[in-house]
């Protein structure tokens, strides 16, 4: 006998169109206000470990809850647990900047919810991601063998991390493969980021096949002690088979010698990797492009639109001279992929480009900022950036109070209290503690040194003259009116 209920319609817990649309334009303005007001909170989260588990419920709810609800939550929960990268105060690390035009391409790319493992999937994933990177090799000023018109060509990472591994992959297939590895040695300065450790690692080679090259007292690679190691090896039987060198160290900025490194080692076959995650923006700046000196003798070259293009988190364009010891390399074919397109070899499957199958629409975000700035937009908040910075380091160089620790080339000050270490970590806790700016370090020989990286997205004069003036309070042992967290939420998302 029928079931009265069978009558009944089927509920639904989906987000209607209707829902997405209104809670879309709440969030929008949410996201659009905090950005407005993001200079009001402080820098740094006042949080403790656990405060954030602690102020939410020990399991999921059981029915539905109301958007509103979500928000509350936002509000009381996941700002006060925010370090906002995106203040203009924020000068730690290395920035990961965001825009509009950046956020409007990523929501975008998730509401189209591509997956663009191969070109089959969503043909215009790849291609726009294709084209976009080739309009970058322009926008660069980089050689034009990385163009995806020749042998090589360009492909968006989710972070350097993941291209140096890539690059590693590449290099051990083309020097024989995992068969061959155990004589394989490669090379990377102390001051080269730790990643390629990790992709030494994931890679399988065991820790001495990675060799540590001294730098000089620019923190640079020295050339001297990378020539005799690879002699050394040679000589030995061992062969090398990669070498980083770094264009814009995570510590200093320090600059190695890319051409001298690749006149070195390339003549034994070595694939030369470039990391300029950071200061490899700078070429599109043209007075700026003695970073890509040496670009057109290495085999890849990766920098982060994620750092300093204005585009978010993740974002990292990878380049190849030649792609097919890339593809060789990952390209594992089950037959729940083969297709017609792929099997003729007409098109670019870019899950043979990077260790994951499955991939996100990245390049829209990359294409939306690139339209909306155009190249004149770019060069001017990039080369603003280095006038701020060299303004800054060219304080510090006239203060008693401190000392400049190497030249600020590009967007990095490192400096120190002249009165030694205790001194320049107090100061440099002082200002954090704050609220009112963010402040890192390094050790440059030993000593603590001061790192102010001045290229966050809406950084201006006004807010590195307050940094500044924070820095000579605490050097002087003036009190600091911290920064509070401000109440509620921002504006519009109760609009």
């Amino acid at each position: 006998m029928p079931d009265h209920h069978d009558d009944l319609p089927t509920p639904s817990f989906h987000m209607t169109p209707d829902d997405l649309r209104r809670h879309g334009h709440r969030l929008v303005d949410w996201v659009a206000d905090y950005l407005e007001g993001v200079g009001d909170y402080p820098v740094a989260s006042r949080s403790a470990p656990g405060d954030v588990r602690a102020a939410l419920p020990p399991h999921p709810p059981t029915s539905p809850e109301p958007f509103d609800a979500v928000l509350d939550d936002v509000a009381s929960v996941v700002l006060p647990g925010i370090t906002h990268w995106q203040s203009p105060d924020f000068f730690a690390y290395f920035p990961a900047n965001a825009s509009g035009p950046s956020i409007l391409g990523e929501l975008l790319s998730a509401g189209l919810g591509v997956q663009g493992m191969l070109w089959a999937t969503s043909p215009a994933c790849t291609e726009l991601e294709t084209h976009v990177l080739d309009w970058v090799v322009d926008l660069l000023g980089l050689p034009d063998r990385f163009r995806s018109d020749g042998p090589g060509g360009g492909v968006i990472e989710d972070s350097a991390s993941s291209a140096t591994l890539v690059a590693v992959l590449a290099a051990r297939h083309r020097a024989g493969g995992a068969a061959a590895m155990g004589e394989m040695v490669g090379y990377a300065s102390a001051e080269a980021h730790s990643s390629v450790r990790k992709a030494f690692t994931v890679a399988g080679f065991r820790d001495d096949q990675l060799r540590v090259v001294d730098v000089d007292e620019h923190q640079a690679l020295r050339l001297d002690h990378l020539r005799t190691l690879v002699e050394e090896d040679v000589a030995a039987g061992r062969r090398p088979f990669f070498a980083c060198a770094t264009v814009g160290t995570t510590g200093t900025m320090a600059v190695d010698p890319v051409r001298a490194v690749a006149e070195l080692v390339v003549p034994h076959g070595t694939w030369v990797h470039v990391d300029a995650a950071m200061a490899g923006a700078a070429g599109v700046v043209p007075e700026l492009r003695w970073v890509n000196d040496g670009l057109e003798l290495v085999d890849s070259w990766c920098f982060d639109p994620h750092k300093w293009l204005f585009t978010n988190f993740d974002c990292d364009c990878l380049y190849v001279a030649d792609r097919s010891a890339l593809v060789e390399a990952l390209s594992i074919v089950p037959e729940y992929l083969r297709n017609a397109a792929s099997d003729a070899g007409d098109v670019i499957d870019y899950r043979d480009w990077q260790v994951p199958l499955g991939r996100r629409f990245r390049a829209l975000k990359l294409w939306f900022v690139i339209r909306h700035y155009g190249a004149e937009g770019l060069r001017h908040h990039i080369g603003r950036h280095v006038e701020l910075a060299q303004g800054f380091a060219a304080r510090v160089e006239v203060d008693p109070r401190f000392e400049l620790v190497r030249p600020a080339e590009l967007s990095l000050v490192c400096f120190r209290a002249a009165a030694g270490d205790d001194e320049s970590e107090r100061i440099m806790h002082a200002v954090n503690a704050s609220g009112r700016a963010l402040l890192s370090h390094t050790r440059v020989d030993e000593r603590f040194v001061i790192r102010a990286s001045i290229g966050q997205t809406t950084t201006e004069q006004r807010h590195v003259d307050a940094l500044w003036e924070l820095l000579g309070a605490a050097a002087d042992g003036r009190p600091i009116e911290p920064r509070l967290q401000p109440d509620g939420f921002p504006p519009g998302a109760r609009g």
